[in-house]
């Protein structure tokens, strides 16, 4: 008796311990938790999360949130906000104050925190106002078996990396705004059960991968722009739920598998007879096939199928007339067969006075019913369409042929006329305005040096190496029209205001792809031609480098007067999100203060893509107008300078300054400047963003003494402090 007393006491505190140490939550998991309630600005919702010591796993859970634990982890996170993206029908791209997440708010960090839960299985943020495209990085949540982002301002495309989550089991991303294709690649996913993705802006063709998904229960693409045909889709034996409406859909209907319940394909353009094999669907509960341009006579099977409760072909071209055996299925409640061609007599079985129970729609027909708006028989008969032929058939065709070519002819001698005397006085803007519709050349390398680019083709994208450890792929440069960027910014409107610094007015920008863009609005000199100028933009393009922000492509506006002058030049470069060095270095910045080592770390960054710019590029880019504002920080904490290389295209590179100044003093003047610019940067740096504006020429003087004892007195001197740096830091 007390051994038997003694080992139920032992057992309860091992349990006891269990439940314990279940239910306390790892400290990096807490703070976690912590920094998604900022990325998410502090919803009311999460108000309980107050600090590292609340117990997570032990709160309450609510309609709005709940958080599951197991082994210490966060295994299920369920919140649910206020900011419903269904109330909002104008979202392009930008946000929306009170509707959406602030300006400030990045999606790629807030999901780089939230992979740090890796093992969670069932995530659910739906209405937090969360915007942006989804980064690729959610695949790093491969314990995933319930995503739902439903109901938020998510767009662009659906990263291809998802095809990893392989335990992933149900996917729903309804009320968004992404923009591109369904995935091809969903059929990887071999535990998929539930896809919902309705109410989005997805087009293209209906994937035929999702034949593949055996497991698929439920599938809901409806209220998007998806068209085509749709494939047979009879190999999934598993679906209850096919929602396909609201789309743009044609052909004909599909085959259906058998198992299903529920299936709705109205609102799309269905041509064609409703199949027989719909008469076989003997699990059928409710279909929906209205307001498409079927024709036909229904299936008389199809009203007398066992299961079937809702039956709605309204809104088609059916025709001919429905038996007067018609025998419907025992549990059919509602039929609507209105704004048809039916005509004859209604079946005693859709007749509603017999049938108090059952809902019958059937207006809008040819049938021999009093009343009840039925067109005449006439208007739903087949029309046959007679050719006639008339004694002055052949002249009125004789006459039309003349016009036509009388027509033709003028329009040649038009156009002649035209090309004649664009070729006699403006030759040279033909030639230019190609030049602004042409990319980059192929194999054009001048400027840059042989081992800078490993591929020199700009369309294609370029590969920079930087050592032999260091190796990153950047994006592809191009030019822009006009038209793109007025839509990228919403026609450069004031809530896309980055702001402005002495090489133009900077704006945020949504390319179609749902790529975020800076778009800086330079002004140039009219001294350039556009040749001239767009040689320049090309070379300065082409510049790529892991410390520099990548230029993305450009755009030239000529003036409509005068196509050959310049208007304004647009730079489309990457978008940085997490502001500038200066804003990182004082208490009193609006973004997190770097650390001394994280500093550094920036500064030798700085070094190294200064460096570059001097010696990597023929001829080399000086007077880079260095600047704590011009450094700006990633997400991952790494630095890259912008607005670098800039004084080629706002300044004539062969002016040498004043008066009889050599062309070494100019470039030694111009190096001057980097120096110099460096000097204040690391004295920023120390002592942060309060250095006197009084105190520069002092500040000069001192950097440009220290230059002499360091015996910097030359072009390579000056770069060779930089890579001594550089080098310093590897």
């Amino acid at each position: 008796m007390e051994f038997c007393t003694l080992f139920l006491l032992i057992s309860c505190l091992s349990w006891s311990l269990f439940v314990l140490c279940d239910s306390q939550l790892q400290t990096s998991q807490s703070q976690v938790l912590l920094q998604l309630k900022k990325h998410l600005e502090y919803p009311k919702q999460l108000e309980i999360w107050y600090d590292r010591k609340t117990e997570f796993c032990s709160l309450p859970p609510s309609a709005n949130l709940n958080i599951t634990c197991e082994f210490n982890s966060v295994t299920e996170l369920n919140i649910m906000g206020d900011k419903p993206a269904t109330k909002v029908s104008d979202f392009a791209g930008f946000p929306i104050p009170n509707k959406t997440l602030s300006h400030s708010f990045s999606m790629d960090s807030f999901v780089t925190t939230l992979s740090r839960l890796s093992s969670l299985k069932t995530l659910s943020l739906i209405s937090l106002g969360i915007w942006g495209p989804l980064p690729d990085k959610i695949h790093r949540l491969s314990s995933l078996e319930y995503l739902d982002l439903s109901s938020n301002f998510l767009f662009g495309s659906i990263p291809p990396k998802m095809f990893t989550l392989l335990k992933l089991q149900t996917f729903v991303l309804d009320d968004n705004v992404f923009n591109d294709t369904v995935p091809s690649w969903l059929n990887s996913l071999p535990n998929l059960t539930t896809l919902r993705m309705k109410k989005n802006r997805l087009k293209g063709p209906f994937p035929s991968s999702i034949e593949g998904i055996k497991t698929l229960v439920d599938l809901d693409l409806s209220s998007n722009e998806i068209s085509g045909d749709l494939p047979d889709l009879s190999s999934l034996t598993n679906l209850k739920l096919l929602d396909l409406r609201g789309n743009k859909l044609g052909s004909h209907l599909p085959t259906l598998p058998k198992g299903l319940l529920m299936v709705f394909l109205n609102n799309n353009s269905f041509m064609g007879e409703i199949p027989t094999q719909y008469g076989q669907l003997n699990q059928l509960q409710h279909i929906d096939v209205s307001f498409n341009m079927l024709t036909g006579k229904p299936p008389p099977e199809l009203f007398s199928l066992p299961s079937l409760a809702h039956l709605n072909l309204a809104s088609n071209t059916l025709k001919g007339s429905l038996s007067d055996n018609l025998n419907c299925g025992r549990n059919l409640e509602f039929v609507d067969i209105s704004n048809n061609r039916l005509m004859g007599s209604l079946p005693s079985c859709l007749n509603s006075e017999t049938r108090d129970n059952r809902v019958i729609k059937f207006s809008g027909n040819c049938l021999s019913i009093a009343g009840h708006h039925q067109h005449p028989e006439s208007y739903c008969r087949e029309f046959k369409v007679h050719v006639y032929k008339s004694n002055n058939g052949g002249k009125g065709i004789g006459v039309s042929v003349g016009l036509i070519v009388g027509i033709a002819v003028l329009i040649v001698l038009l156009a002649i006329g035209l090309l004649i005397v664009c070729r006699r006085y403006c030759p040279r803007v033909i030639s230019e305005q190609h030049l602004l519709q042409k990319s980059v050349p192929e194999n054009s390398t001048a400027g840059l040096s042989s081992e800078i680019l490993t591929n020199p083709n700009c369309s294609s994208g370029h590969v920079f190496e930087s050592s032999k450890s260091e190796v990153q792929i950047l994006p592809s440069c191009r030019s822009f029209s006009l038209e793109e960027l007025k839509e990228a910014t919403n026609n450069f409107d004031s809530s896309a205001f980055l702001g402005e610094g002495s090489y133009g007015k900077i704006y945020k920008g949504l390319l179609k792809n749902g790529t975020q863009v800076a778009i800086r609005c330079l002004p140039t000199s009219k001294k350039y031609s556009i040749r001239n100028l767009k040689l320049r933009l090309d070379m300065l393009a082409k510049i790529r480098h892991p410390h520099l922000v990548c230029i993305l492509g450009h755009c030239i506006e000529v003036e409509q007067d005068d196509h050959c002058s310049i208007n304004r030049v647009f730079f489309v470069l990457e978008y940085i999100p997490n502001g500038n060095f200066r804003s990182h270095l004082s208490d009193n910045s609006p973004g997190e203060v770097l650390s001394w080592p994280e500093r550094l770390a920036v500064l030798i960054c700085v070094c190294k893509a200064v460096h570059f710019l001097h010696t990597g590029v023929i001829p080399g880019f000086f007077h880079n107008r260095l600047k704590t504002t011009n450094i700006l920080i990633n997400e991952h904490r790494l630095a890259k300078l912008g607005d670098y290389g800039l004084s080629i295209i706002s300044e004539e590179t062969g002016n040498y300054g004043t008066k009889g100044q050599e062309p070494k003093s100019w470039q030694m003047t111009r190096l001057d400047d980097d120096v110099y610019s460096f000097g204040l940067i690391l004295l920023e740096s120390m002592l942060g963003p309060s250095v006197p504006a009084k105190t520069e020429a002092t500040l000069r003087g001192i950097i440009k003494q220290a230059g002499r004892a360091c015996k910097v007195d030359g072009p390579s001197s000056v770069s060779d402090v930089f890579r001594r740096i550089n080098n310093s830091g590897d």
